[in-house]
């Protein structure tokens, strides 16, 4: 299966004896993405070709998605999937409404002030509670921490990876 593949979560532990897999999910959509009966590829750091395996459940335990797959009954079924990543095909990306991005639109996207100054690279988001966090990778600098509110990000463009802020009086501090 060939086509570009994006990240839903990531298989951490095993819970429990019947087969269940604790997952940190690094989506949206877990309810939708973990539906029993849907399908989902799994890949190890060794794996090119991914292992397709079919939900059978979908529950939520603490901070963790908790997944069953058919034909997996047991913990030595899916012991094996420890650390290994859970992805989908772009063909089952949903449709976002107006002004939402996937994270993978936002990473490598180059942060401008809105009076053209240059800031840096989206690296990495962060998602602690209330709003997003981007980690702007700086030349020669820290790391900045750009919050995702509107107050701050004034325009994306992901089709020219670009993104224009208004910084906040303290954000961007040019000592660093």
């Amino acid at each position: 299966m060939e086509g570009k593949w994006f990240n839903v979560g990531k298989i951490v532990n095993t819970h429990g004896i019947r087969g269940e897999v604790r997952v940190i999910s690094v989506t949206d959509f877990a309810d939708e993405r973990y539906q029993p009966g849907k399908k989902i590829f799994i890949f190890g750091e060794q794996t090119t070709i991914p292992k397709e395996v079919e939900i059978e459940s979908h529950r939520k335990h603490k901070n963790f998605d908790l997944l069953t797959f058919k034909g997996h009954p047991n913990i030595n079924d899916v012991e094996g999937y420890k650390g290994m990543v859970i992805k989908i095909p772009e063909s089952e990306l949903s449709e976002l409404d107006e002004n939402e991005f996937y994270f993978h639109e936002i990473i490598d996207c180059i942060v401008f002030t809105d009076d053209g100054k240059e800031i840096g690279k989206v690296k990495e988001i962060l998602t602690p509670g209330a709003n997003d966090v981007w980690v702007i990778k700086r030349p020669r600098k820290k790391d900045l921490l750009i919050p995702y509110i509107k107050q701050v990000v004034k325009e994306i463009n992901p089709s020219e990876k670009k993104i224009i802020i208004t910084p906040m009086e303290g954000l961007i501090d040019d000592e660093d």
